[in-house]
């Protein structure tokens, strides 16, 4: 069986045990050299390793019972995304409105703002301008397709 159905079919698999937590969504199931699995989650008020525990063990029976891997040779984790990870799914933006964010354009330029507002077709960035009583605040508008990547910056 090659990657991509392996890739769909457990895919397709945990689509099936998260339907029943609306709040769930998968980010991206990996198969790296040595059938190294990963299965990133994610939810709307963030995943708990309780989620990921109840997606792992039944997932882990079914590659095992379905011979998916020659000889069951497999590893499996199933994990959240982690915070320096770009972000990739719409509900993951929209759960970090009103956090900083550092965005990397296609054109390499980045810009850093606290994402305020996520439509359909993308986001509206509140970036400060200079320094002390002469900063100014301006909401840029950003488009998806002009969106490298996204991610939420750790701040103390």
């Amino acid at each position: 069986m090659i990657n991509t159905e392996v890739q769909e079919k457990i895919e397709s698999f945990i689509k099936g045990i998260i339907e029943k937590w609306p709040e769930v969504f998968l980010i991206e199931v990996k198969i790296a050299s040595g059938n190294r699995i990963t299965v990133l989650l994610d939810s709307d008020q963030g995943i708990t390793i309780e989620k990921c525990t109840q997606v792992n063990r039944p997932l882990y029976k079914y590659i095992e019972e379905n011979g998916i891997f020659p000889d069951n040779i497999f590893s499996l984790e199933v994990s959240s995304p982690g915070i320096d990870r770009p972000l990739t799914d719409i509900r993951q933006y929209r759960k970090n409105t009103g956090r900083l964010v550092e965005v990397l354009l296609n054109d390499n330029s980045k810009i850093e703002g606290i994402l305020k507002e996520v439509s359909e077709s993308g986001i509206s960035l509140e970036e400060k301008e200079g320094k002390g009583k002469k900063a100014t605040v301006k909401l840029n508008n950003i488009l998806f397709d002009q969106i490298k990547h996204l991610k939420v910056q750790v701040t103390f």
